[in-house]
């Protein structure tokens, strides 16, 4: 099965995903181990640690990205994490970021604690996602990425967050407040965030919320082109990747926002103040490197402009 990313492949660097919910009492202690693990492996990424967990994306070469399971499938605390392993393109990470933080993934829960080591949703296994597509099974499939992780691809027919940033996890209560009796199940990219997101609504009142076991990277790995539309936003320099995208089934769903033309090109805003993130053809991106959201951005860039050679 071949993997793709939007830039040129390498055999000789892999990027491995994964993370863990497990009560931390030493995070600084965790976080310095990691950092000279990783230091000393040539590992380039970046890594949170908490009193709730790891959470981990790392690029390196395949042993050392290897040694490095190795030595976590060995440590008592991090036994049985589930690995996730792409291939990278060989400057997937600037460089190494290993930081302890009070959460491994934030959110704004309206004061209510939330740790997935004591509530969360029931685990779906791909293959069982997979047939309940097929059987035609009843349920909603709840997409909790950030809106523009969305715009390049999706699960058919799912209910979409529409939120900029996971801390807005509350807002999604309005919008399936109906589904309160269903089956529902919460996807994201490698799952991480659907630990607590399911949790959110088994907290609130939902009664049969299942989370993507591996996450949405899991589902394209197993399925490529099924059920899955597009192609998966990643948060490295990839910056999108799928699996057996040179096939016919193939479909993609990104639009650039200028001109509306097929496309899964993601560039940020050239206004440094905004840097919004959004697709953009290469067509519609100027030969000049630039490219504006909207108008107001591309109008306060030339006003700036002005100034500076009015001042010079």
């Amino acid at each position: 099965m071949s993997i793709e990313g939007e830039l040129q492949k390498s055999d000789k660097c892999n990027v491995l995903l994964f993370y863990k919910y497990v009560e931390i009492s030493n995070p600084e202690e965790i976080r310095q181990l990691q950092w000279d693990l990783c230091l000393e492996l040539g590992l380039k990424g970046r890594t949170i640690v908490s009193n709730e967990g790891i959470n981990s994306t790392l690029a390196g070469e395949p042993e050392n990205i290897q040694k490095y399971i190795n030595y976590m499938n060995s440590q008592p605390l991090f036994q049985n994490i589930h690995w996730k392993i792409s291939e990278g393109k060989g400057q997937d990470f600037p460089k190494l970021s290993v930081k302890a933080r009070k959460e491994i993934v934030s959110a704004h829960l309206g004061g209510k604690d939330l740790n997935p080591n004591n509530v969360t949703g029931k685990y779906i296994q791909a293959e069982e996602l997979n047939e309940w597509f097929k059987t035609g099974k009843k349920f909603y499939i709840i997409d909790m990425r950030n809106d523009y992780e969305q715009l390049v691809g999706t699960f058919e027919n799912a209910i979409l967050s529409e939120f900029a940033n996971f801390r807005d996890l509350p807002t999604i209560l309005n919008k399936i407040d109906h589904l309160r009796g269903e089956t529902i199940v919460t996807v994201c990219t490698g799952g991480i965030r659907c630990e607590k997101a399911s949790g959110f609504l088994v907290q609130n009142g939902f009664a049969d919320v299942y989370q993507l076991f591996g996450g949405i990277v899991t589902y394209m790995e197993k399925f490529p082109n099924q059920d899955f539309l597009g192609k998966l936003y990643v948060f490295d320099q990839r910056v999108i990747m799928g699996f057996n995208t040179d096939q016919p089934e193939h479909i993609i769903i990104g639009k650039c926002q200028k001109c509306g033309n097929k496309s899964e090109n993601y560039v940020n805003c050239s206004l440094l103040s905004c840097h919004k993130h959004f697709i953009c053809c290469r067509n519609c991106y100027s030969a000049q490197g630039f490219s504006f959201c909207d108008s107001i951005c591309e109008m306060k860039t030339q006003q700036k402009a002005v100034k500076i050679l009015e001042q010079a």
